[in-house]
């Protein structure tokens, strides 16, 4: 009876577990730097487009001081009485945005300056109307100035979008710049009348550069916006913006044709200025925040996108680091089936390792041995069962001999040596 070999459990191949695992970290590393430099991005511009709309706020309160401002200075000019209440309700409306968003906007110094002019302001009309000009001009060039202090601050000078760039430009920069120099025109037209007629040349000369000052910006403000319509694919917003812009073309255009100095000696019609003046303000006041709240909506717009892609980037780069985790976790517990020098050389051995049936005994080198019962069982070292000769019916062993003359198995009793038969 032969006693079958144990099963040697081999160690695992390291170099066959540990390939996986550093194939999934190579690949990983540049996904997670792919993700990583991709989050970066979307972060930067979700924060561009949140000052953004800080700076949007900031402008909204600036409308209501900047018009205020025009109005008081029109009135010390005429020597009228003016009440200052808008004024003020509209300084501390704007000074609580500044103390909300002035820091990250870095407005705050520009806005404390400008407010020191504006309580430096006499609440009676001054007697001098020249002074009051003068007086008046300072505080607007400061508020220009803190547009566009806000405007480069927050980024708006700077967006992408071309849609909110030709608005942003048209209502941060270009309106309460018109809106400053319409009200200069019509109060150095009041202020001409009231001069020498030897520095009637001076004025006029004052005039044409006020006016050029004026129709500039709002030229440039109609063409914005019309490109700003034509670009939006807002229903809403062209046909909210459309009515108030062509009043405030009408009105441009009339105060562009009234303030050409005419007859001679050359003068002006200071009540048709001061009317067109009126009537392309009050439509400015309506673009205004129809325009701010256009580009608010597209920034907003823009943060849910920016917030949408961010999350698809965290998608991918989780199923791709899981996927490489899966790939990873799948070789390191696979068996292994890297060749082993043992194999290579033997090839599969049969646990049984035996050939035929009844006792057996075994012989170097594989060769069968002849058991003392008549029948022998071969066990070869290291063979396998593949190799072992056919049998005829259970337990017998082909008569034919082996190749090289040596007999494997039990031969028939023909075949046995007698006596004598070495003499042959």
């Amino acid at each position: 009876m032969t006693v079958p070999a144990q099963r040697v459990r081999r160690l695992p191949w390291a170099p066959g577990r540990l390939l996986p695992l550093l194939l999934a970290a190579a690949l990983l590393l540049p996904v997670v730097f792919l993700a990583v430099q991709a989050d970066r991005l979307l972060d930067a511009d979700r924060e561009l487009a949140e000052r953004e709309r800080l700076g949007v706020e900031y402008l909204r309160a600036l409308g209501p001081v900047t018009e205020a401002v025009v109005q008081a200075q029109s009135a010390a000019v005429a020597g009228q009485p003016a009440s200052r209440d808008t004024l003020n309700r509209a300084v501390e409306e704007a000074a609580a945005v500044d103390a909300r968003v002035g820091g990250e906007l870095r407005s705050s110094e520009r806005w404390a300056g400008l407010r020191a002019k504006l309580e430096a302001l006499p609440e009676r009309a001054l007697a001098d109307p020249e002074a009051a000009f003068t007086a008046y001009g300072e505080v607007t060039d400061l508020i220009l100035a803190l547009h566009d202090k806000v405007r480069e601050t927050a980024g708006l000078v700077q967006d992408a979008g071309t849609h909110s760039y030709f608005m942003q430009d048209a209502v941060g920069e270009e309106m309460p710049e018109a809106m400053v120099a319409a009200g200069r025109l019509a109060d150095l037209a009041v202020l001409i009348g009231q001069r020498p007629a030897a520095d009637r040349a001076t004025s006029l000369g004052e005039l044409a550069t006020i006016r050029f000052t004026a129709l500039q910006p709002a030229g440039a403000l109609v063409r914005n916006l019309q490109s700003a319509v034509e670009d939006t694919a807002s229903t809403d917003f062209g046909a909210n913006v459309l009515a108030p812009l062509d009043r405030y073309q009408r009105a441009v255009a009339t105060l562009a044709a009234v303030s050409v100095p005419q007859g001679r000696p050359a003068t002006v019609d200071a009540a048709r200025i001061a009317t067109a003046r009126t009537q392309a303000q009050s439509a400015a006041r309506e673009l205004q925040p129809v325009i701010l709240g256009e580009i608010d909506r597209i920034l907003t717009d823009r943060i849910d996108g920016l917030e949408r892609e961010n999350w698809l980037v965290y998608g991918a780069a989780g199923l791709a680091g899981l996927l490489l985790v899966v790939l990873a976790a799948t070789g390191w517990v696979s068996p292994d089936r890297a060749p082993s020098a043992a194999a290579d050389a033997t090839g599969t051995s049969d646990p049984a390792g035996t050939v035929g049936g009844g006792s057996s005994g075994t012989g170097s080198g594989g060769t069968a041995v002849d058991s003392p019962g008549g029948r022998s069982g071969g066990t070869v070292s290291g063979g396998s069962d593949r190799w072992a000769p056919s049998t005829g019916r259970a337990g017998r062993q082909p008569t034919e001999p082996a190749p090289g003359g040596q007999p494997v198995g039990q031969p028939r009793e023909a075949d046995r040596w007698r006596p004598f038969d070495a003499a042959r």
